[in-house]
């Protein structure tokens, strides 16, 4: 049924949960499965020595995360992808370009203020897409 699946990655608890999840379906529709992880950019205003640090910092971190999501998955590097951007935007996107048949994702679960002020990326996600999106909590 499925033949692209792209796991949406954030290095959480919950995302671990959801990585098993993605391996576990791939693996039963011999789909492909692909890996993203999406960070925010540096804001420019902060000026030349501190915005490079803080750049080396974010991509530092980024790719960890990618990496342990590559661990847990098994996907190959070039299925691993890192996303600058909005994550909600970056991982809509990816599933376009990939041509993704399904998004994996967790949520946390927030409600209420928390959720309003902070935003969901995961309901983001759930109301733009064209594709079905399997929300894990």
């Amino acid at each position: 049924m499925f033949k692209t699946i792209l796991l949406a990655y954030d290095g959480s608890e919950h995302a671990k949960r959801a990585a098993g999840v993605a391996k576990a379906e791939a693996e039963a529709h011999g789909a492909r499965l692909i890996v993203v992880h999406a960070y925010e950019p540096v804001p420019d205003y902060l000026g030349e020595p501190f915005f490079e640090e803080a750049l080396r910092r974010r991509l530092e971190r980024a790719e960890g995360v990618l990496e342990e999501a590559r661990a847990l998955t098994g996907v190959p590097k070039e299925d691993a992808l890192l996303l600058e951007g909005v994550p909600a935007e970056a991982i809509l996107q990816a599933a376009r370009a990939e041509k993704a048949d399904l998004i994996v994702m967790a949520s946390h679960g927030r409600a209420g203020i928390t959720a309003t002020v902070l935003g969901s990326e995961t309901n983001k996600v759930l109301m733009h897409s064209k594709v079905p999106v399997l929300v894990c909590r």
